[in-house]
């Protein structure tokens, strides 16, 4: 702590200020810069949560990219499983009021305090992810969706408490597919940089169901293509279900709002992930599945524009 000493006309008085209370504004500074750098689509859209959940949604945004991030920059499970002790450690001490010195946790910390953000939803993110060092991959779509649920749409209930909407049923299963949709997406998306380090991201029992020889895969990325008359069919294929399954909840999720026509304006922040996701979506159909095909790797000039209009229009 800090001491300050006030000199009054009859006395002096000693304030102590936390170290940590100080640092908050700085620590936001970061989180918003690490999405800014990592995720610019939550970036864009997190410009239209209400002025006093900004700081809420990018501690939760900047946690979450630490978390998914983490077997990206490991050589060895064990120093994965390192730094997941920390974040189980850190949001303990988050519980008790003590959070480390860390900005991404410091952030968290204030979150926690205004939002009221239940311990087991932070840990079964970060239990997710731990079990992702050692299973990297799934053989099962069961068995991804699970994942999805316990990261991607974990996370969208904890925004929901940071925009005070989470009693809402409706918006929490809602919540719910708009995760495994964004899970899925970003897999595929994904899915040329995890082919280069020999890890499918598409289950198992899928890609055996178009006869994908993922070792063809894996060999034929060196110049940034699979050969199309061996196996790029088969995995267009594949990419094409997969696909499908994040178009079917992009579409589940909609359909919860048919009833009262639009989203609540207030949820319409959280729900506006969903235009991403469905951009990328309909970009892929326009590729032919072709989930290397490079275009798909830049950044779409009109997703502001269609970010902005959906908010306004309260859809997506």
């Amino acid at each position: 702590m800090d001491t300050v000493k006030v000199v009054t006309t009859t006395t002096v008085i000693h304030i102590h200020i936390p170290i940590r209370t100080k640092t908050i504004p700085s620590a936001s500074a970061t989180c918003q810069d690490l999405v800014l750098k990592r995720d610019y689509e939550s970036f864009l859209t997190s410009k239209f949560f209400p002025n006093n959940s900004q700081d809420g949604f990018f501690a939760l945004k900047a946690f979450y990219i630490e978390l998914a991030t983490v077997q990206d920059h490991i050589t060895q499970p064990i120093i994965g499983q390192m730094r997941m002790q920390f974040w189980k450690d850190a949001v303990k001490s988050i519980g008790k009021g003590t959070p480390p010195n860390h900005p991404v946790a410091l952030a968290l910390y204030d979150t926690a305090r205004r939002a009221d953000l239940p311990a087991y939803h932070l840990k079964r993110i970060i239990d997710a992810r731990e079990a992702e060092l050692h299973s990297p991959t799934h053989m099962t779509l069961d068995s991804l969706l699970a994942h999805a649920e316990s990261t991607s749409s974990t996370l969208n209930y904890l925004f929901l408490r940071v925009l005070s909407l989470h009693t809402s049923d409706l918006l929490s299963h809602a919540a719910s597919h708009m995760g495994v949709a964004q899970a899925i997406t970003t897999l595929l998306r994904a899915l040329p940089y995890h082919a280069a380090q020999r890890r499918m991201v598409i289950p198992a029992e899928i890609t055996a169901k178009h006869g994908v020889n993922q070792e063809t895969v894996f060999r034929s990325i060196g110049g940034g293509r699979v050969d199309a008359e061996e196996n790029g069919k088969k995995l267009e294929e594949a990419v094409f279900e997969f696909a499908t399954v994040a178009n079917d909840h992009v579409l589940t999720a909609r359909e919860m709002f048919k009833e009262g026509g639009k989203v609540p304006v207030r949820a319409m922040p959280l729900f506006l992930s969903m235009i991403p996701v469905i951009n990328f979506l309909q970009r892929l159909e326009a590729a032919n599945f072709n989930a290397f095909e490079p275009t798909l790797q830049r950044k779409d000039w009109k997703l502001p524009w269609r970010i902005w209009s959906g908010y306004h229009k309260r859809t997506f």
